[in-house]
């Protein structure tokens, strides 16, 4: 099963994709992080966020980038997946983490690579939830570059959406059914 939790900023959807997960879902339960930590406050904060998710019966899988290179399951297909968050990755793929001699990825190769990932991901899990953003409600005037990123987190939600099973858009805490159950 597939599920995609969609809001705004500060919306709660993190935390309503981890209740989705803790109260109803057996198996390894595996938080796949894909927020790099830039500096010290971000190191923190990820720290803090991996101290409560083991709390829940989390196990915390690094992924900034090549989600499709990403095994999560060694053998055990009853895992549970929670994807933290779109967002992030597509950020890391489109701009990279600052390393040197790295490989970009154009919003086509971004998009592409992304689904690939999520594809195998769901092959080797029963159950996968992907936490994302809806970007396009909070202004409309940005660089091209931003814009260009915006538009390929929009061309992977849409995709998203139709394959997964289940979609919630979460506003202001609340959680609304736009598609399955």
């Amino acid at each position: 099963m597939l599920t995609l939790v969609i809001g705004g900023s500060g919306s709660g959807k993190s935390e309503y994709a981890e209740n989705v997960i803790t109260s109803r879902s057996e198996g390894t339960r595996i938080y796949i992080a894909t927020m790099k930590p830039w500096d010290e406050e971000c190191e923190k904060r990820i720290l803090r966020h991996r101290q409560m998710r083991a709390k829940k019966g989390f196990e915390t899988v690094e992924c900034y980038r090549n989600l499709k290179d990403l095994h999560v399951s060694e053998g055990n297909r009853n895992s549970v997946v929670l994807l933290e968050c779109m967002s992030n990755l597509v950020s890391n793929e489109l701009f990279g983490l600052g390393e040197k001699e790295e490989i970009l990825l154009t919003p086509d190769e971004t998009v592409e690579e992304i689904l690939k990932g999520i594809h195998q991901i769901k092959n080797q899990t029963v159950n996968v939830t992907i936490v994302t953003n809806e970007v396009f409600s909070d202004g409309d005037s940005y660089s091209s570059q931003t814009n260009e990123y915006r538009r390929t987190l929009a061309r992977i939600n849409e995709k998203l959406a139709q394959i997964a099973d289940c979609v919630i858009e979460v506003v202001a805490g609340i959680p609304i059914n736009i598609k399955g159950n």
